[in-house]
């Protein structure tokens, strides 16, 4: 009965608005007054006056809310330390079915000391070295083969070919390098999507400079009053193309392959991913060349056999652009990454006209052996530089936005060689293996060629102060260059690393023909001494 009681009474005074304060519905009295200005005033009759609070809210003081923070915040920091211990402990191993394992640090993707760099770049570079020096022979043997002493303009062809690798798969593991250290190859999906988009951009890439090779070469023997044969065209382009596509695909698997075994190895893929692909471009690319050029020389009866080649790759460059166009960072490249490419060629040529002018002297022989060597471990050394570099602002930057340490476009020498900051350690790696890589490669030459080398103490010198020089100068233009790309919201991938190896082909022939001019002015004024002071001495 007394709930019963209770809702009535609450009943009986929900039924009296003027119990509450408020007017009551059907009272005149209750509604408003217009005053002279306008507003609507209640009447004072009906004005409640507010209750005066029983009770006031307690002030706080900074004591008592030091004491009140204080115990949670305790609580939390010992919780937050037990899980880093924890954290600490179960790292690289299974927890609650998820595997803990550092994948980043204050200074990289993976922690790399200088110990950490130098044994994973010394036998990539050595390994490119002995590559080189096997394309050298490679090439010593086929330029007697039939179809390169008939064909002129074939040996024309193996300088824009063989410097696809810097163009194309040196920058195909530079970009597969940076996916892999940022975790973008990681998921299964997105591996698939970034290896065939950027497949099928080498391809198309491969397809057009392949063209674009052959008709150079073609224009510098119409220049060189040589006689135009349709078939030695014919010949030329389809080797060319075909040559290209090959090498591409052959060292583009080779890299999708070598960057997903280090990753999951915990090697970092920028210090072996392109060495290799420089290494074994040379020599896969003269292979290649001489192969298919002979094949299609013992066919050139065949009169639909090469033009039918080069129709068939200039109609699969479509497919390709639809495969690549899966990645939007492929098609900006398929856009905008031709220039880098063909100032890259320009830049090639440069060293190639050196070495056309000085090969045939007799002060300079030996430039044809010595060339490859120097050109090749500067391009190297710098590609892997410009790779980690490219890596290191991928993690810790936006494009267009350079980190704090890096703000300078042209950076002092020493910060860029000695400091503590992990491309600067990189930095002295690879310059400190230069003269012990170059006196390894000098001394297996020696022990092929013999005597046909020069290897008097002030050519090797020489020849190891070049060295020195080139890939000083290399290492800090990455730096300027990679800074400058990434400021304009360019991939240092995509556009620097062509640039560097172009400059450094152009430095090692120049340097090294400088070497050799300074060894032989050297001997020829040692010898004039010696006969002058037989002509003044005694009858």
């Amino acid at each position: 009965m007394d709930g019963t009681e209770t809702r009535q009474r609450r009943l009986d005074s929900c039924g009296k608005p003027g119990e509450l304060g408020l007017p009551h519905p059907l009272s005149t009295g209750g509604l408003p007054v217009a005053s002279e200005d306008g507003a609507l005033r209640a009447p004072e009759s009906q004005s409640v006056t507010p209750k005066p609070l029983e009770t006031e809210p307690s002030r706080e003081t900074a004591w008592s809310i030091g004491l009140q923070v204080t115990v949670p915040f305790m609580f939390a920091g010992l919780g937050l330390s037990w899980a880093s211990m924890l954290l600490d402990y179960f790292q690289g191993k299974k927890l609650r079915g998820f595997s803990c394992e550092l994948t980043r640090s204050p200074h990289g993707v993976l922690p790399e000391s200088f110990f950490t760099i130098m044994c994973q770049v010394v036998m990539p570079i050595l390994l490119s070295g002995l590559c080189m020096m096997t394309a050298g022979l490679v090439m010593n043997t086929v330029q007697h083969w039939p179809v390169f002493v008939e064909v002129k303009d074939l040996l024309t062809l193996v300088p824009p070919l063989v410097g696809l690798k810097g163009n194309l798969e040196m920058t195909l593991a530079s970009r597969l390098s940076t996916a892999a250290n940022i975790g973008q190859i990681d998921d299964p999906q997105e591996q698939h999507r970034v290896i065939s988009s950027n497949l099928a951009l080498i391809q198309v890439q491969a397809t057009v400079v392949g063209l674009l090779a052959a008709v150079a070469a073609l224009l510098l023997g119409v220049v060189s009053q040589e006689e135009v044969d349709v078939t030695k065209v014919e010949l030329l382009c389809a080797s060319s193309v075909l040559t290209a596509f090959l090498a591409a695909f052959a060292l583009g698997v080779l890299m999708v392959c070598i960057v997903i075994g280090a990753r999951k190895l915990g090697v970092n893929p920028d210090n072996i991913a392109t060495p290799i692909a420089a290494s074994l471009g040379d020599l896969i690319t003269l292979s290649i060349l001489a192969l298919v050029s002979s094949f299609f020389y013992r066919h050139k009866d065949s009169r639909y056999l090469m033009p039918l080649v080069c129709l068939s790759f200039a109609a699969l460059t479509p497919v390709w652009v639809l495969i690549a166009k899966q990645s939007p960072p492929i098609v900006k490249i398929l856009k905008f990454g031709w220039f880098p490419i063909i100032l890259a060629m320009v830049i090639s040529s440069f060293g190639g006209l050196i070495l056309s002018k000085t090969i045939s002297k007799q002060q300079y022989k030996g430039m044809a052996i010595f060339t490859p060597v120097i050109c090749g471990v500067g391009g190297n050394l710098v590609a892997i530089q410009t790779s980690r570099i490219s890596t290191y602002l991928h993690m810790w930057s936006a494009p267009g936005v350079l980190p704090l340490q890096m703000k300078k476009f042209w950076p002092n020498p020493c910060s860029t060689f000695c400091t503590s900051e992990i491309n600067s350690m990189s930095a002295r790696v690879l310059l400190l293996l230069v003269v012990p890589g170059h006196l390894i490669f000098f001394y297996i030459i020696y022990l092929v060629e013999g005597q046909s080398v020069i290897s008097s103490q002030t050519f090797v010198v020489l020849y190891l102060l070049a060295g020195l020089i080139q890939v000083t100068i290399l290492l800090y233009l990455a730096e300027v260059l990679v800074r400058l790309t990434w400021h304009q919201a360019l991939d240092p991938d995509n556009h620097c690393i062509p640039y560097l190896t172009g400059l450094g082909d152009l430095l090692g022939t120049g340097l090294l023909a400088l070497c050799f001019f300074t060894d032989w002015l050297l001997k020829s004024k040692a010898e004039l001494g010696g006969i002058s002071e037989l002509a003044s001495g005694p009858p």
